[in-house]
C-alpha cells in the first residue's frame, strides 16, 4: 500500500476529492490517500510541501507559483478548477466603510504571507491603481482570525472565496463590498519533487481517479444539495457556484504560467520570471 498525503482548503471545490477517498477509490490501486485540511490556504500548504508535511496540494495558482521560483521542490502537475476564484472583499458589518474606494491606505487581513489573500490584494490595489508599495496587513491566519480582526477592528478588510464567506455575509458578520476576480484558473494540483520521482505511476493513478469524477461531477444526482449540505451554504447560492464553476483535467498551459509571473513581477512579488518548464511537471 502507498500512502500519499493531500491537503486542500475545507472548501466546497474539493467536495470530489472526498467522495473519492469515502468511496476507496484509491485503495484499488493499492494507494491510500489521506487528506488533510488547511483552513489557512495556500501559504500553509507551501510550507507545509517545503516540510514534507504532505506529497500534493490543491493549491492557488499564483500561491505555489511564487513559492515554486521562491525554491519550493514542487511542481505543478494539472490545472484543478479552470474557471477563476470569485474573491469577494469584505468589511465588518458594522464598519464606516462603504465602497472599495474607501478601503485605499487601510490595512487588509491576510491568512499569511505568501496566501491568496496576500497576493490577491495586492491584484486588487493595482486593479485599482492603489499604490502597491504601500499596503498594509495584518495576519490572521484564518477565516475564523478575520472575523475576529475585523468585527474587533485590528484589520479594515479581507479577501476570500466569495461562496465560502456567504453566510458570515448573511448572518451580518461581514459586508462584502466588492468582488475580484483571479486573472487566470485558480487552483492546480502541486506535487512534491521527491514523489514524482518515486511514486510516479501513484500520482498518474490518482489524477485518473479524480479526473474521472471532475467530468462528471456536475452530473451527480443532487449535487447542489450535497453540497449546500456539507458545506453550510444556501442551496441558491451553490447553484450559482456550480454554474460558475469548471473543472480541468489538463497541464496548465504556458500562456497562463507567463500571465501569471508577468503580473506577480510587475508587483514585486517575485523577483524573476522562469520557464514555465520549471513550474510543471508533465505526467
Amino acid at each position: 500500500m502507498h500512502t500519499i498525503k493531500i491537503g486542500g482548503v475545507p472548501e466546497h471545490f474539493n467536495l470530489p476529492w472526498h467522495l473519492t477517498i469515502e468511496e476507496g477509490a484509491y485503495l484499488t490501486n493499492d494507494i491510500q490517500l489521506e487528506w488533510t485540511d488547511f483552513p489557512g490556504g495556500t501559504g500553509a500548504m507551501c510550507e507545509a510541501l517545503r516540510n514534507k508535511d504532505i506529497d500534493m496540494a490543491i493549491i492557488l495558482t499564483e500561491g505555489i507559483v511564487k513559492d515554486i521560483i521562491a525554491g519550493n521542490p514542487s511542481r505543478i502537475v494539472q490545472t484543478y478548477i479552470q474557471s477563476p476564484l470569485i474573491w469577494g472583499i469584505h468589511v465588518g458589518y458594522n464598519s464606516t466603510y462603504k465602497s472599495l474606494d474607501d478601503l485605499k491606505n487601510t490595512s487588509a487581513a491576510i491568512s499569511r504571507y505568501g496566501s491568496g489573500s496576500h497576493l490577491m490584494a495586492y491584484v486588487n490595489a493595482q486593479n485599482n491603481e492603489w499604490d502597491t508599495t504601500s499596503l498594509q496587513f495584518e495576519v490572521v491566519k484564518n477565516l475564523d482570525g478575520a472575523v475576529k480582526a475585523l468585527t474587533q477592528g485590528s484589520a479594515d478588510y479581507f479577501m476570500w472565496e466569495h461562496f465560502t464567506t456567504k453566510p458570515l455575509v448573511d448572518n451580518k458578520t461581514f459586508r462584502r463590498v466588492a468582488d475580484c476576480p483571479t486573472p487566470w484558473p485558480c487552483f492546480v494540483i502541486a506535487v512534491r519533487e521527491e514523489i514524482l520521482e518515486t511514486k510516479k505511476e501513484q500520482i498518474k493513478d490518482i489524477l485518473r481517479t479524480i479526473n474521472n469524477t471532475t467530468s462528471d461531477f456536475k452530473q451527480i444526482p443532487s449535487i447542489d444539495k450535497t453540497l449546500a449540505h456539507r458545506y453550510d451554504q444556501q442551496l441558491v447560492d451553490i447553484k450559482e457556484w456550480l454554474q460558475i464553476t469548471e473543472w480541468s483535467q489538463s497541464i496548465i498551459d504556458n500562456e497562463t504560467l507567463h500571465k501569471v509571473q508577468d503580473q506577480l513581477f510587475s508587483l514585486g512579488i517575485i523577483g524573476k520570471v522562469v520557464d514555465p518548464e520549471n513550474l510543471i511537471f508533465e505526467m
